[in-house]
């Protein structure tokens, strides 16, 4: 039992991991790279306009769209995103013992949280340390009607000076917004 596990152990030393563990942990350290790079954007501020849908009545055309990386710790990254004169959206990427988190926090002007919030869902097994696209939880797809199917992607460039946040359902785009640094919190 000993020669067993000195050699299970070996193995995992000299890089000898089943292709499924070494895809998996290829995958965490992609997440935990993005999260890296996210975190690298503290105390950055964006202003983005909306390219998809070029549709005059969509909720965020026309307005000042404003991301503020203001919130950062090892665990946790709070994006507020101000649409117009409307503060009540925050991201929240989170680590967690299974992967990365996106949520929409949704807040009231008065800081009580609003009906719809804290949506969102786990990324992919296909992303990057520039992109990751996070797919619906079983919580979205109850709590907002026809979700079921939504995938966030958030990107950033190399240079880190343009953010872009994507939405799909039903693997259709929803919504872009493409964001360029503007300064610092």
């Amino acid at each position: 039992m000993k020669s067993l596990v000195t050699s299970a152990v070996c193995a995992s030393l000299l890089g000898l991991l089943p292709a499924a563990a070494q895809a998996q942990a290829q995958t965490q350290d992609a997440r935990d790279q993005f999260f890296a790079t996210l975190k690298s954007l503290c105390g950055q501020q964006f202003d983005g306009v909306l390219v998809y849908p070029k549709d005059p009545q969509h909720d965020f055309a026309g307005k000042r769209l404003h991301a503020d990386f203001a919130a950062c710790s090892e665990r946790q990254i709070k994006v507020p995103f101000q649409v117009g004169e409307d503060k009540s959206r925050t991201w929240i990427i989170s680590r967690t013992p299974t992967g990365l988190a996106l949520q929409h926090d949704h807040r009231h002007a008065d800081g009580t949280p609003d009906a719809v919030t804290m949506y969102g869902g786990m990324a992919s097994t296909t992303g990057s340390a520039l992109s990751q696209s996070f797919l619906a939880d079983d919580y979205t797809a109850k709590l907002v009607k026809g979700a079921a199917t939504n995938v966030w992607t958030i990107s950033v460039s190399a240079d880190g000076t343009t953010l872009t946040y994507h939405l799909e359902r039903d693997a259709q785009p929803r919504a872009t917004v493409v964001f360029k640094r503007s300064g610092a919190g």
